[in-house]
């Protein structure tokens, strides 16, 4: 992590930044994970964002499919949602609708004591193609 000296300006501009992006951004859910190609694209997808942040392809396979389960058989509504690893990490996702296509997006990461989280990029992001969602 580096140190970055701002200044007021360049700081409140920061501030206005985050409120619009964060103020544009909404959660959705996935209305199709019961169609069997929808399921497929979100475990593949969740188990690719979990793999590429350090997870072996089992355990990501595992997680992701548990965690679509879930989803699918709990009436949660649109919210984020925690995937809790073996190795003590701890994963934050959420659903986007953009136009027509669902965004899957993991915006925090914590193990241990060290927390990442990214609520305006985002740490990853896949395109749930075939998927249908809702806010």
């Amino acid at each position: 992590m580096r140190n970055v000296e701002c200044s007021a300006i360049e700081k409140a501009l920061a501030a206005v930044v985050i409120l619009f992006v964060g103020g544009c951004t909404t959660v959705a859910q996935v209305t199709s994970l019961s169609d069997q190609n929808c399921r497929h694209t979100f475990v593949d997808r969740m188990s690719s964002i979990l793999v590429e942040q350090g997870e072996k392809q089992e355990v990501a396979d595992k997680l992701a499919e548990s965690t679509t389960t879930v989803l699918l058989t709990g009436s949660l509504g649109p919210r984020p949602f925690l995937v809790a690893s073996p190795s003590g990490a701890d994963y934050g996702f959420f659903v986007e609708q953009k136009s027509s296509d669902c965004l899957l997006r993991l915006f925090s990461r914590q193990k241990g004591f060290t927390r990442y989280r990214n609520n305006l990029t985002y740490i990853a992001t896949r395109s749930l193609t075939g998927c249908m969602c809702a806010e």
